[in-house]
């Protein structure tokens, strides 16, 4: 592994906290070298590991005290600032230690149950109160706090190392690693984090004080030093020897499964997954709980998902306990996709899944009733999907979320052939399992998520790059979907998703080309694992007198104002049937389509067709769940009623742009906004289908009769 250190970047690190001088050379260090550490995925991930320094803090009232400053609980490591630190008075945690070691009475079961609230009391009556040095974002204190306050060291580094969890998560694993590693680092059993492990740290410690670090068997590598330097590079060496082990070990060639002779499309694999990976809210309402989906494919996985020893190398449990609460202990394995029998496919997996649950709500009642312990079982869905012939899929309910998991789950597909290579991959047991994933420490970390009303459902717009498309992105983005948004302008669909923030699909797609069409729902499939919420939205107001109206401009505003809709729908009914848990299809109509304008009916006509459009998907596939409704809208500021349309047509009236832009029943101008929050509002109806709605001020001539 590179040694990355460089003293002119910690430099540049310090002058981050140039303005707390009490701090500046702990910190300094701390951060940088944590940045490192979390730069490197092979060691950390996803706000795991941890690190920390001691330093002496004067109080508010001129008071010297020794301060443990620890990464809080699910930080990210690789973004660490100074402010993701929580400071904990050390001396009565230490008390704490020597209390606990001195009462014999207290057996290694107690121990292993010392409860979190506790826990929680102790680190949270021992905060240091920092002064205006540092912001007070009162972050939960690590989990491992206690292992980092016994220990004498000044700094210390605590990583997932997969190299390490390779060599220790064997039969002999304990062996394996005095082999690679020698007197230098001491060897502490697998324990839950907490009291219990920091209590037989301190021990092995204590007995020999000459070791640069520690293997927590089956959880990760410890390294420390007089300074974050000396802990960082003991950190490398100790993984680069590892390392090396393994690369002598060399891979092991796996039989290969007999695969179809044609793997069916990501796009339609990831569907078919998206849509038996699901909860109803309420049984029988056809509104269900969804998960995104992020796919990795690569050699070294597919060696993995093709070898005929899946299953049993893949049930066999996590390579750390810190995965699990994220990816589950165990993933699901479906069968190959075969291309020419989509359908069975489709079976295989929900029966898949099906089983999947069965097994795992079995665990959790064993569990349950061996541990005593009193939560509630989670959701039995996996996190992640393995697919022989295809590659890996990770499940979150956001894209940020099912990104961690795929990261997990790749890594961990690699860690896996190594240390069956090596020997025999062993993880921990169900019972160890069980406390990590129901312990309220660890959920924790997962509970700081708010998930919005769309959470885990994938909205898609046309013409999104401004008007009322633009609004509608945001309005759901908002509300926490994830999104795909359509135009034809590259250069304006960056400035919309630069505007719209966050994690997001932007697609340049002529809506009038079948090809272009097809090819945004199979980028939406690729990218999230398929679409729930479509807002077909696209239209231009092509003007003309009817009777004199070429048929070309006519035929070329149908392609546009009707045919572009019929695209959309179809693709999506295709995507929303493979997924099997319905959807919803919503409209930009128009009042045009029932309060026609004189001169307007290039526009007017397919518009009237597109709201019995609306009206024939809700009739023909209301049966498969998809809710079909639309928004009549009228006179909003958009690139399509401009303001010279808006300059000429009020001045045609006689009116001033105010009053034409407020010419309706409540005098108010809609904005685009307002039919933004129309189309949340529908698409949150979920008994609703083959509706209109007006969305115009109130104008009695447009109103549905």
């Amino acid at each position: 592994m590179q040694n990355s250190w460089n003293d002119a970047d910690l430099q540049r690190s310090a002058e981050e906290f140039s303005g707390t001088p009490e701090l500046a050379s702990e910190l300094a260090e701390l951060v940088y070298v944590s940045r490192l550490l979390g730069s490197e995925n092979s060691l950390v991930m996803h706000g795991g590991g941890n690190t920390s320094a001691k330093c002496e803090l004067v109080d508010m009232v001129g008071n010297r005290v020794d301060v443990l400053l620890i990464k809080a609980s699910g930080v990210d490591l690789s973004q660490v600032t100074g402010h993701d630190y929580t400071p904990v008075k050390l001396a009565p945690l230490r008390n704490l230690g020597h209390l606990f070691k001195e009462n014999d009475r207290i057996s290694e079961e107690e121990l292993q149950r010392f409860s979190t609230k506790e826990f929680k009391h102790i680190l949270l009556l021992n905060l240091f109160s920092l002064t205006d040095h540092m912001a007070e974002k009162r972050l939960t204190p690590s989990i491992e706090t206690l292992l980092h306050a016994f220990l004498p060291h000044r700094y210390i580094l605590h990583t997932h190392s997969l190299a390490l969890l390779t060599l220790s998560n064997q039969p002999d694993g304990e062996k394996l690693c005095k082999e690679v590693l020698g007197e230098g680092f001491g060897s502490v059993p697998y324990i839950k984090p907490g009291l219990h492990l920091a209590l037989s740290a301190h021990d092995v410690y204590e007995a020999d004080n000459n070791i640069e670090g520690l293997v927590l068997q089956k959880h990760g590598l410890v390294t420390f030093g007089n300074t974050a330097k000396e802990a960082y590079d003991r950190m490398i060496d100790a993984v680069t020897r590892i390392e090396r082990r393994i690369s002598a070990a060399g891979r092991k060639q796996f039989a290969r499964l007999s695969l179809p002779a044609s793997i069916a499309s990501q796009e339609d694999v990831a569907a078919v997954i998206r849509g038996a990976c699901v909860e109803e809210k309420i049984p029988g309402m056809r509104d269900y709980e969804q998960f995104i989906l992020d796919f990795r494919t690569s050699p070294e996985i597919l060696d993995y998902v093709n070898s005929v020893d899946l299953l049993q190398m893949s049930q066999k449990g996590a390579m750390t306990p810190d995965f699990i609460i994220r990816t589950k202990n165990k993933p699901l394995v479906v069968p190959a996709p075969d291309a020419s029998d989509l359908a069975g496919f489709r079976q295989a997996v929900h029966d898949a899944v099906d089983r999947y649950c069965e097994e795992y709500t079995g665990y959790f009642n064993t569990q349950h009733q061996e541990t005593g312990l009193k939560v509630s079982m989670l959701d039995p869905l996996p996190r992640v999907v393995l697919v022989p012939g295809l590659g890996l899929f990770g499940l979150g309910k956001n894209s940020h979320a099912a990104t961690v998991n795929a990261d997990i789950a790749a890594s961990t597909a690699s860690a896996i052939l190594d240390a069956e290579s090596l020997g025999c991959f062993e993880s921990i047991d169900d019972r160890q399992a069980f406390e990590i994933e129901y312990w309220d420490m660890e959920q924790a970390k997962m509970n700081k998520v708010h998930n919005d009303v769309f959470a885990g459902k994938v909205v898609m717009v046309t013409g999104a790059a401004s008007g009322i498309g633009f609004a509608t992105a945001k309005a759901f983005r908002q509300k926490g979907a994830e999104l795909v948004i359509l135009d034809l302008s590259r250069e304006a669909l960056d400035h919309a998703a630069k505007e719209i923030g966050g994690t997001l699909l932007a697609m340049t797609c002529d809506v009038t080309s079948r090809k272009d069409v097809r090819a945004a729902f199979d980028g939406a499939c690729r990218k999230f694992g398929g679409v729930d919420i479509v807002v077909s939205n696209v239209g231009a107001a092509f003007q003309g007198r009817i009777g004199d109206v070429a048929d070309e401009l006519l035929r070329k505003s149908f392609e546009l104002n009707f045919f572009s809709h019929q695209y959309i729908s179809q693709e999506a009914v295709r995507v929303m049937r493979l997924q099997g848990t319905g959807g919803v299809l919503l409209y930009n109509v128009s009042k045009q389509a029932v309060n026609p304008g004189p001169d307007f009916g290039p526009y007017g006509l397919p518009k009237a067709a597109t709201m019995f459009l609306v009206r024939q998907y809700a009739l023909d596939h209301g049966r498969d769940g998809i809710r079909a409704n639309g928004i009549n809208a009228d006179r909003i500021r958009t690139g399509l009623l401009t303001a010279e349309m808006i300059k000429s047509r009020s001045s045609a009236r006689g009116l001033s742009e105010r009053e034409y832009m407020a010419g309706n029943l409540l005098q108010i101008e809609v904005t685009a906004d307002d039919v933004a929050q129309a189309f949340v509002h529908l698409a949150l109806e979920t008994k609703t289908t083959g509706s209109i709605v007006t969305v115009d001020g109130g104008n009695i001539a447009a109103a549905l009769r």
